[in-house]
């Protein structure tokens, strides 16, 4: 008898749990066809690595409204690494990273072990490496104590139209 009393009441306790999973299920609002994307507004982030940086801190000027910021990180302890990351219009990844560290440690960090394919891509005037791996391909510029890495899952386009957009940042 009291092994039956222990069943009913797991199965009566179930079904409170349910009927109140359903009514929280109900009444807190979700959509599904929401963009999960949340663009980021890194203009802070921009003025205080500007400020922090020992180099020209590039961010891009004049990407259309459709290219969307999603990251940025600057991290003075980690070599002063600057990272901005953005969603072109199709949702390629695109992400500018610059940073003092020694750039062949960097560049296959940053860009998942791609490699120099020796070929090269005239950009606003100024030569990158070309870079291609399994997972990002990259726009490399190395200029005296900062690498700057254009890199992502976006097309050699894409990423050749970030680096033209950048900018070295205004003094706050």
């Amino acid at each position: 008898m009291r092994g039956k009393q222990t069943v009913r009441g797991m199965f009566q306790s179930m079904a409170v749990i349910c009927a109140a999973a359903g009514v929280i299920y109900l009444f807190v609002p979700h959509d599904d066809k929401a963009d999960p994307i949340k663009p980021v507004d890194y203009r802070v982030e921009l003025v205080t690595a500007q400020r922090a940086a020992p180099y020209p801190v590039l961010a891009p000027e004049g990407l259309a409204k459709d290219w969307t910021p999603t990251s940025v990180a600057y991290d003075r302890e980690d070599g002063d690494a600057w990272h901005l990351g953005f969603l072109t219009p199709d949702r390629q990844y695109v992400a500018v990273e610059q940073s003092t560290t020694a750039p062949e440690k960097y560049i296959a960090e940053v860009t998942h072990e791609a490699r120099d394919t020796g070929r090269t891509h005239q950009v606003a005037g100024r030569t990158w490496q070309r870079w291609e791996g399994p997972k990002y391909d990259a726009l490399v510029l190395r200029e005296k104590g900062v690498t700057t890495v254009v890199t992502g899952t976006a097309t050699q386009e894409q990423l050749a139209r970030m680096a033209m957009a950048l900018q070295p940042a205004k003094k706050a």
